[in-house]
């Protein structure tokens, strides 16, 4: 199963995960680390039309969950981008990754986030998230898994 992208799409896919919205959208932090990927995160932003964005409704009904008024902050920075489908492909895949080991079982929520991209071609997968999505550990064993699976 090969997934190509239209030849006729230039820019970068770029899919969108939540932390990005949640870093976007949340009030400045005293945490010096935070308060540096909340900088880079809006610093990255205003260069977003430089990408074709995408996010899926898992990172919607992420973004969707804790204080109202913070949630409708994230939720808005949503609107606009495309949402991926979870595709049959994209179950299997993140199921792949789960009972194989290349993420762990507690990381369901991220391992749909690496399938639902994967299974759509995009480029990159943007997040903070360093325990399970941007862990150069188990960066292998995912991008293995992917490409064991056709993608």
């Amino acid at each position: 199963m090969d997934h190509v992208r239209p030849m006729d799409d230039m820019l970068a896919r770029v899919y969108v995960e939540t932390s990005i919205i949640s870093y976007l959208r949340s009030r400045p932090s005293r945490d010096v680390v935070v308060a540096g990927h909340q900088a880079l995160t809006r610093r990255w932003w205003r260069t977003r039309h430089q990408y074709s964005l995408f996010a899926s409704q898992v990172v919607a009904d992420e973004a969707a969950l804790g204080d109202r008024d913070a949630s409708a902050k994230r939720l808005r920075a949503l609107r606009g981008i495309p949402r991926l489908s979870l595709s049959q492909a994209a179950a299997h895949l993140a199921e792949e990754l789960l009972s194989l080991g290349a993420m762990p079982q507690r990381a369901t929520v991220d391992a749909f986030h690496v399938a639902i991209a994967a299974a759509h071609a995009v480029d990159y997968l943007l997040t903070w998230s360093c325990k399970h999505l941007a862990n150069a550990a188990m960066r292998g064993t995912i991008e293995a898994t992917c490409r064991a699976s056709g993608f």
